[in-house]
């Protein structure tokens, strides 16, 4: 099996996530999202597949967020704005097949294996 893992090295989360897969031997393509910013297209796929709005993909604790205002944004001015800044993108966010979950905690991307 692969799965896809939107990492941030520099996340201890993303981290944990990435050896939690690797500790069940299982083959991961990783995406990282700030070198690779994934498109608005991408973004809406994920969040299909996490059956969840923008705003639960927001880092909300980020200065960018603030900076930019985004307190009161709708889901389109979300997903310009972490399109734009992808540090925004709530990570790490693991892909397998047609589903995809949040590692936070990273146990959390079990219930996709």
């Amino acid at each position: 099996m692969t799965v896809t893992l939107y990492h941030n090295p520099a996340c201890s989360k993303s981290r944990q996530t990435l050896q939690l897969l690797r500790d069940r031997d299982i083959e991961v393509d990783i995406v990282e999202y700030l070198n690779t910013p994934p498109s608005k297209e991408t973004l809406v796929d994920l969040l299909g597949m996490l059956g969840k709005p923008a705003s639960a993909l927001v880092r909300r604790k980020e200065g960018t967020f603030t900076d930019l205002g985004l307190s009161d944004a709708d889901d389109e001015a979300l997903l310009d704005a972490m399109v734009a800044n992808p540090v925004l993108i709530e990570r790490p966010i693991v892909v397998s097949g047609r589903n995809a979950r949040l590692g936070r905690p990273p146990e959390n991307v079990l219930e996709i294996l």
